[in-house]
């Protein structure tokens, strides 16, 4: 196959941050997809309906009107939020989700939840209230095995959850362990999981071998071979609770090439051609429509998109960087290397 056209998709996970770099990177993804979930991971964290609406104005003004696309927000889940933080969200159209992270788990989230058992009165109104729960599904303990800290939360905290809340929507984000799709498997339809394009490209080889190549790292961290041919085959299985959702996270190349490492792939500069080149060598190309285009809108009870994207199989080299503001670079995943699928302008 030479060409393949798609219903538009969304990406239901992503990182724009705010300044130079949001102007840098937002219209890399207003190209390829209709909306995208917006993390709001932000120093300080987008935790109300107000901080949402500002940051949601900040990012359209940045694309300019030049592309059709839809920032949808997330708050910030902290020990903090209340119910009534919960109902605000509930009201506004433009608020889709909270996002948990546990504190120290990721970027930014040294403000994220201590304490699960504090917020249960707060996941008991967002499933009364129909708003979704997106979930950063690692432990943070320093004695757990940096590979294993996906499955540990797991079976230590998001069983629990759902044993609480059996019907409070849940999104398991960027899912990277064969357990974690046996869990979604597993469960009822309310409970979901991203799948980014790195976890379906690479396994921690690409990391770590010949040198640590730190564009590789992001959290969750790439894991086993085993584990990568597990999320392919969930990706790529039409099971409607699987779904795109890159985590591209822009950082700056001195940030992320020193002891600092931050955690975060940006992949948004070509995400839909990642994931098709993903699907292409599983052989799976007509699965790629549902897993990128349907079954995210279908989760958010939100219309699909009715606008038609084509891309077509030719090779292309990825830039070394993306140049940010003040002489500062962004450096994708793949840079240098070559594509091969590129969207249609």
């Amino acid at each position: 196959m030479q060409q393949i056209t798609l219903t538009q998709p969304d990406d239901w996970h992503l990182h724009v941050r705010t300044g130079e770099m949001l102007k840098t990177v937002i219209n890399h993804t207003a190209r390829q997809f209709g909306r995208a979930i917006i993390m709001p991971n932000l120093q300080p964290p987008v935790t109300n309906v107000s901080q949402a609406l500002s940051y949601q104005q900040e990012i359209q003004q940045a694309t300019s009107g030049q592309y059709n696309f839809t920032p949808l927000m997330v708050l910030y889940l902290t020990n903090t939020t209340t119910v009534n933080d919960v109902q605000q969200a509930a009201d506004s159209t433009a608020v889709h989700a909270f996002k948990l992270y546990p504190a120290g788990a990721t970027t930014n989230s040294a403000q994220g939840v201590t304490d699960l058992n504090a917020v249960f009165p707060v996941f008991a109104a967002m499933e009364k209230l129909d708003v979704p729960l997106l979930v950063h599904g690692e432990v943070t303990d320093p004695e757990i095995d940096i590979f294993d800290r996906e499955r540990i939360f797991i079976e230590q905290k998001l069983s629990t959850i759902h044993q609480h809340f059996p019907n409070l929507r849940i999104v398991l984000e960027h899912v990277t362990t064969r357990e974690a799709v046996q869990f979604v498997q597993q469960t009822p339809g309310n409970i979901a999981a991203t799948i980014t394009p790195q976890h379906l490209l690479y396994n921690r080889n690409a990391l770590l071998v010949g040198g640590i190549k730190p564009h590789y790292y992001c959290l969750p961290i790439l894991k086993r071979e085993t584990h990568r041919e597990a999320l392919v085959s969930a990706a790529t299985s039409g099971n409607p609770k699987f779904f795109l959702g890159t985590d591209s996270a822009p950082h700056l190349s001195h940030l992320k090439e020193n002891s600092c490492g931050c955690a975060g792939c940006y992949s948004a500069y070509a995400a839909i051609e990642l994931y098709t080149e993903a699907f292409d060598k599983a052989g799976a190309l007509d699965k790629l429509e549902g897993f990128a285009s349907f079954y995210g809108a279908d989760f958010y009870q939100l219309p699909r998109n009715t606008r038609r994207i084509t891309l077509e199989k030719t090779a292309w080299q990825v830039p070394e960087y993306y140049p940010v503001a003040d002489k500062t670079r962004l450096v994708p995943l793949k840079a240098g290397e070559t594509l091969h699928w590129k969207l249609q302008a």
